[in-house]
């Protein structure tokens, strides 16, 4: 009998995305699938579609091919309850963090989702202490550095643990020890991971393959990131 855990938790056939108004797709024809726990980096340049990419992930915008989340395929009547699935990070970390005192925060999202209080505090307070932020459970947002509001935001993202967790640019406006630390968490989580990145040191330190978009379509996929080196090597000439 296969396990759950050897059958992808996430998983793209042949999907597109095109906006309205624009003469081509976002994304043209991707497929591609991540299995259980496994660490993947999505990279390209400016407008290569990876957000987008990301935003289908969880029915955020209208694609045509099939998703597959955790063995059910995402359709708009399911999206929300696959949604429970994925932990989503976006690009700017501050605007995630809706309530004043920084544990509140963190549990939100598992009190919405019908956990009790006590059981939602008890996650937000592990998933704090999972990214090095126990200390600041009772602060406020408002007086956290950009690095502490990143590490809050994932923590949000993580309650309770996903299946797999989609980061949008997770490195920006992180110092390089903040970069490392991050590194080294993502390393340690038993979650799979998407992270959508131009940072590819980062990259290659924290995750174990590669998936590189060009104008909508997917035309590199490895775990070789000096083949992605190359590409932008030479599209910097």
């Amino acid at each position: 009998m296969i396990s759950a855990r050897e059958n992808p938790v996430l998983v793209f056939e042949d999907v597109s995305v095109r906006y309205r108004g624009s003469g081509k797709p976002a994304l043209d024809h991707c497929s591609f699938s991540i299995m259980h726990g496994e660490k993947v980096a999505l990279l390209g340049l400016n407008g290569s579609g990876k957000s987008t990419l990301l935003l289908a992930s969880v029915g955020m915008v209208p694609f045509s091919g099939t998703i597959i989340v955790d063995g059910e395929e995402l359709i708009p009547s399911n999206a929300r309850k696959l949604r429970r699935k994925i932990g989503f990070l976006f690009p700017v970390p501050h605007d995630q963090i809706l309530l004043p005192v920084v544990l509140e925060d963190v549990a939100f999202t598992a009190t919405c989702r019908g956990y009790s209080r006590e059981e939602s505090l008890k996650m937000a307070r592990e998933a704090l202490r999972k990214v090095g932020a126990e200390d600041l459970e009772m602060a406020s947002p408002y007086e956290l550095s950009h690095g502490q509001r990143l590490r809050v935001a994932l923590a949000g993202a993580m309650v309770p643990l996903p299946k797999i967790l989609l980061l949008d640019e997770p490195t920006g406006g992180l110092d390089p020890r903040g970069r490392a630390q991050l590194a080294w968490l993502i390393r340690e989580l038993p979650c799979a991971v998407l992270a959508a990145t131009h940072d590819l040191p980062f990259a290659k330190k924290a995750l174990q393959r590669f998936l590189f978009l060009e104008e909508g379509r997917l035309v590199k996929k490895g775990t070789d990131f000096r083949e992605v080196e190359r590409v932008w090597e030479l599209d910097s000439i």
